[in-house]
């Protein structure tokens, strides 16, 4: 038994940070149906490939524990399908841009109003409202209006970007985190109800106390390369023997056991916090000077020897290599593809990771076959690519039967869409999150 087992997800979104979202619900046990257009998700392009397959090694990882399956939503019973799928599901994800959903007939207000306890997660750039709601949202964007980029570089160069998806993979965890919020209220109530997270908001987070240190004493945190403004010594040294290392100083009895062990204990510009900060170029200084004039190995060990908190800065092949984190199981190996493992440990319902990406619907005739919206003998109504396209069909599951049946397989009865079926040409999903 899963912590989330039971728990059904329709994953509606694009790169990155709301299929990452579903990813972690669905290590934790929950069913996650994951919904692609007919071309597949753009993650599926990017990055490393698999040279097994060719397919991207990144889907794999962020497309593991779903099955997968493709609707055209520009087509009507593209429209209808998904529309049956909100019955079923308990939470849907999408990341499309403001209004986009609406349009297709697929908004919260429709789909909630055929399943009131629908938790309807929406992930964007900056959210469903203000001035900013409709511009496209990108993780690049969000890193550098949230004030990220002006902290990050050192302090002679150019405010940098991070180079991973910092800010996709923070909004993953914090909107499962709002998710289980919202199902938690509802197993009170009932009542589902609409998730609004950000890209920006998620990394304005981040920044900490310096929304408040600007508002009370107008202070603007400059550039500091590996430094904080609130500690020192803090940062990356170079040994003599070329290794790098991280040092952090950041509680006052590690700072004493710091100044200790570079001999300069009584030197008064360094007795307190407020000393230290005050003098921090000359405090810099000689941690570079000390560090510099010795190898890793002595370094590292005369840290720990005074327990002070220091580690070397590893490269992905030491990541891999290190003997915790092969005996922690961090890494792990799925279908071949060496990935994270499930970000938390539960003592009593583990998390399990089932399987890596499926390849493009691969699960689409299995879930339109539960759905009641397979095509005829002739295959009519379904294109051949798996997609469902075409012209609406009856179901063939019995009208009276229930949105959800006892044994959690898709069911529900056929309706037609809320969308005029004389609209034009629906906008395709657009990823909220790249």
């Amino acid at each position: 038994m899963q912590a989330l087992e039971g728990l059904k997800v329709v994953d509606l979104a694009t790169v990155l940070a709301g299929p990452g979202l579903a990813r972690h619900l669905a290590d934790f046990g929950a069913e996650v149906i994951k919904v692609e257009r007919p071309e597949g998700d753009t993650t599926r392009g990017m990055g490393w490939r698999d040279p097994r397959d060719d397919e991207s090694l990144m889907w794999k990882i962020v497309g593991r524990g779903k099955r997968t399956v493709v609707l055209d939503l520009k087509s009507r019973t593209g429209v209808d399908a998904m529309v049956r799928l909100s019955e079923w599901a308990d939470v849907l994800v999408e990341n499309m841009r403001p209004g986009t959903m609406e349009r297709l007939g697929l908004g919260p207000e429709i789909l909630r109003a055929q399943n009131p306890g629908l938790v309807f997660v929406r992930v964007s750039g900056f959210g469903q409202d203000g001035p900013y709601a409709r511009r496209p949202g990108f993780a690049t964007i969000a890193e550098a209006m949230s004030g990220l980029a002006a902290l990050s570089g050192e302090p002679d160069g150019a405010p940098l970007l991070p180079p991973i998806a910092l800010t996709d993979e923070i909004t993953a965890l914090a909107g499962a985190f709002a998710t289980l919020a919202a199902l938690r209220n509802r197993d009170r109530t009932g009542e589902g109800q609409v998730v609004d997270i950000s890209l920006f908001d998620t990394m304005l987070q981040m920044m900490g106390p310096l929304p408040a240190a600007f508002a009370a004493h107008g202070y603007l945190q400059p550039r500091l390369g590996s430094g904080i403004p609130y500690s020192t010594p803090r940062g990356t040294y170079r040994c003599a023997d070329g290794v790098w290392v991280a040092v952090s100083a950041s509680s006052e009895s590690v700072a004493r056991r710091v100044l200790e062990l570079f001999g300069i204990a009584d030197d008064t510009r360094f007795t307190t916090f407020a000393d230290r900060m005050a003098h921090r170029d000359s405090l810099e200084a000689a941690a570079v000077e000390w560090i510099g004039a010795r190898p890793s190995d002595e370094v590292l060990a005369a840290f720990e020897r005074v327990e002070a908190a220091i580690a070397p800065v590893y490269s992905m092949a030491d990541v891999v290599a290190d003997p915790h984190v092969k005996e922690r199981g961090s890494l792990v190996d799925v279908d071949g593809v060496l990935m994270q493992g499930p970000v938390a440990r539960l003592s009593g319902t583990p998390a399990n990771i089932r399987h890596a990406g499926r390849p493009l619907g691969a699960d689409t005739d299995a879930v339109l076959r539960e759905l009641g919206l397979v095509a005829d003998e002739s295959g009519e109504g379904q294109e051949a690519d798996g997609s469902l396209a075409g012209s609406s069909r009856a179901s063939a599951q019995d009208p009276a039967a229930s949105a959800r049946e006892a044994d959690g397989s898709l069911a529900g009865s056929s309706r037609a869409s809320a969308q005029d079926p004389a609209a034009s040409a629906r906008e395709p999903p657009r990823g909220g999150s790249e």
